[in-house]
């Protein structure tokens, strides 16, 4: 009688398991647990020798890491163990390796006020933004000042920097105070030494326009080069110390042109003799859509490399490419040939050789990986360092010549710094020993490449991920990545945020959610006609037909149940997510809204349709209905799906009041909806603790919302 009664409820518990909304496996991992991994970031190298450094954010604990050649063994050179939001950047050695400098404070990856001090601890006495310098060798950091964007001086001595718009100056080797180093009217940035360490070039940006000036000594009056009516930035020198190369675009003004319409957007390089100031244009971007500024990360990319060649990027034939020509001019050669872009781009300390980031490689789904590539700045001979199904990113190359240094994932391992011979090799991985035993490595799932046709026949590229659980019709989630000029990625991304969304990803799938990844058109990672579409974001919102195709993919699969197809995403994500719940809730039947924008209108209609000027765009009146069209709250009236929005209020990209006016739409709306404040904080999420919090409660709303039955019939 007992084993009877023990088979029948074994086979209670089988039928349960397929009814419809029950989860077929049980969580195998925390979100703690898959969040655990330190992330590392800007790794940088001497000009001299083979050491390196970069940081760690160990769970909110961000600490700078050294190794040196040949073992690179990681050491730890700081020791920050609060989890306090602030975060470490402008690392960078010394040329001769003995010093560490770095800027402690600050949101870096924000839009506004990045250098402004954050608070989320919410201490009485507020954290400041400051730089610390550190000796290689080990030792007790020193705060060197308040300020931002250092640069160390060839000779080691001594560190420029920006406070409050204007130069400074703080010695290296001895303890005394900051003081400033010149004043010029305007806001400075952009220092550059020369290469003996005696002159400064720098961009003096004053609104309309922009110059660039040379400093040399207090006794000396500025020199300012080839002024004019245009904006001049990115200085940098030749290896000589006699010359500059810098970009120059148009100053502000002209005659309104139509919003709603694409314009090229013009640039140019400029070489200038620095003992004269006179300047001439070396080269000038074609005049078509793809020869604008380009709007990848680097931007420019400009170097005045060995053999006296100018290298810069340029999207002139579709694609992010490398390009190098003759610094007394000539026609550029096109270095990087291929559908693929490049990024993370370093220039050798011989300036012989480019290495970066490519997604390329013999497999079809590079296209949706990264791997390092190098290219002699004077030829075009690129060779792929690191092909696999691995993601590799952020390649330097060590002063002395002999070791790549770089970061490297897989699907399952989280990114870590490495290295491996720059006559090419095996890459060792480091700092394996500071993943947590509690990371899920072994159980997360390897995303698969997807692509479907959005209504328009433009092909989109998206990850799946399956749940390692049983047959039966599973809830599915979209996730839309935030930009939205990103690229979700095979593995792993080099972005801390994005590091953070997949890992929400593969927690997700563990609870037995399908999760599609989409990389919608805006996106980087597929040419110069994806990346910057017709009729999308604020001219009509093209891009959402790529979020709502996904989600009738997923509702086609055999294994999605069609009823219980949620939506989550961050920032511009965060806006697609509002925007698909307003016009498509039948098709998804909740959501995730992440700090998204809501009305997009504010702030842009006033310069529009009545600029302080008697002219305006022809198209305005049109252009302001086509923006609020493309906006969340203009589809609030159809809008019936429960949603969580989650937002911190010291946010720099996305306004808090951004969320406020939308949850008082959707009140009056008789919208179901929850919240979620993270006081203090940022978009980043400069608290471990915070982007727990934040993703927990995506988990759980969903797992409330779409395991439920019968959510299909509200």
């Amino acid at each position: 009688m007992k084993k009877h009664r023990f088979y029948l409820f074994l086979l209670s518990i089988f039928f349960l398991l397929l009814l419809p909304g029950v989860p077929l496996q049980a969580q195998e991992f925390t979100f703690e647990a898959v969040r655990s991994f330190p992330f590392p970031s800007s790794l940088t190298a001497s000009a001299k020798g083979s050491r390196v450094a970069w940081v760690f954010d160990e769970q909110g604990r961000r600490n700078v890491y050294v190794a040196e050649g040949p073992a690179f063994t990681p050491r730890k050179l700081t020791n920050y163990s609060v989890d306090d939001g602030q975060e470490i950047t402008s690392l960078s050695l010394s040329a001769d390796g003995q010093w560490v400098v770095y800027v402690r404070g600050g949101e870096h990856g924000a839009i506004w006020d990045e250098g402004v001090t954050v608070n989320p601890l919410s201490d009485p006495v507020p954290p400041k933004v400051q730089l610390w310098s550190v000796p290689f060798a080990g030792g007790e950091p020193r705060a060197l000042a308040e300020g931002d964007d250092p640069v160390i001086s060839p000779n080691s001595d001594r560190v420029a920097f920006v406070r409050n718009g204007q130069v400074w100056e703080a010695l290296l080797k001895k303890t005394a105070a900051a003081k400033p180093l010149f004043r010029a009217r305007g806001s400075i940035s952009s220092l550059e030494w020369s290469p003996d360490g005696k002159s400064l070039a720098f961009v003096s940006n004053r609104g309309s326009h922009a110059f660039i000036g040379v400093y040399t000594d207090s006794n000396t009056p500025i020199k300012w080069i080839a002024p004019s009516f245009y904006k001049d930035t990115s200085p940098r020198w030749s290896p000589d110390g006699k010359r500059l190369v810098f970009v120059r675009t148009p100053g502000t003004g002209g005659a309104p042109e139509a919003y709603l319409e694409k314009h090229h957007r013009p640039w140019a390089i400029w070489t200038a003799d620095v003992a004269s100031g006179e300047a001439s244009q070396l080269w000038k971007a074609p005049e078509t859509l793809p020869g604008s500024v380009p709007s990848t990360q680097g931007g420019y990319n400009l170097h005045w490399a060995a053999q006296n060649r100018i290298v810069f990027l340029s999207y002139q034939d579709g694609w992010p490419h490398l390009y190098s020509m003759p610094a007394a001019g000539g026609e550029p050669l096109l270095l990087t040939k291929g559908e693929f872009m490049a990024e993370h781009i370093s220039l050798s300390q011989d300036r012989k050789w480019l290495l970066f980031t490519a997604n390329t490689g013999p497999d079809k789904e590079d296209i949706d990986r990264r791997h390092i590539v190098r290219v002699p700045v004077d030829k075009a001979a690129m060779e792929l360092l690191t092909p696999g199904d691995g993601l590799e990113w952020s390649p330097v190359l060590t002063g002395d010549g002999a070791t790549v240094a770089l970061i490297t994932a897989t699907a399952q391992r989280p990114p870590l710094p490495s290295v491996m011979a720059f006559n090419k090799g095996k890459v060792k991985v480091l700092a394996q020993d500071l993943i947590p035993a509690s990371f899920p490595q072994k159980q997360l799932v390897t995303p698969q490449q997807v692509t479907y046709k959005a209504p328009d026949g433009l092909t989109i590229h998206a990850q799946l991920f399956e749940p390692k659980c049983g047959a039966g019709k599973k809830p599915a989630i979209v996730y839309v990545h935030g930009g939205p000029s990103r690229q979700m990625l095979l593995g792993w991304h080099y972005s801390d945020y994005y590091a953070n969304a997949y890992a929400m990803n593969q927690y997700l799938a563990s609870l037995g959610f399908v999760v599609l990844s989409v990389n919608y058109r805006l996106g980087i990672g597929y040419g110069h006609a994806f990346h910057q579409p017709e009729k999308a974001g604020l001219t009509g919102a093209s891009e959402y037909q790529d979020i709502r195709a996904a989600a009738t993919w997923l509702a086609k699969q055999t294994q999605v149940d069609a009823s219980r197809i949620g939506i989550y995403g961050g920032s511009y994500g965060g806006y697609l997510t509002a925007l698909a719940l307003g016009r498509d809730s039948d098709l998804f039947a909740a959501g995730v809204d992440i700090h998204g924008m809501s009305d997009r209108s504010v702030g842009r209609i006033a310069d529009l349709v009545a600029p302080d000027r008697y002219e305006r765009a022809p198209d305005a009146d049109l252009a302001a209905k086509v923006i609020w069209e493309s906006s969340p709250v203009s589809s609030v009236g159809t809008w019936r799906s429960p949603v969580l929005l989650i937002h911190g209020d010291d946010d720099r990209n996305v306004a808090f009041s951004s969320s406020i006016d939308l949850v008082r739409r959707l009140e009056a709306q008789g919208v179901p909806f929850e919240t979620l404040v993270l006081v203090d904080d940022t978009h980043h999420w400069m608290r471990f603790s915070n982007a727990l919090k934040a993703g927990n409660a995506t988990a759980e709303f969903f797992q409330r919302k779409l395991f439920r039955k019968g959510i299909g019939q509200r």
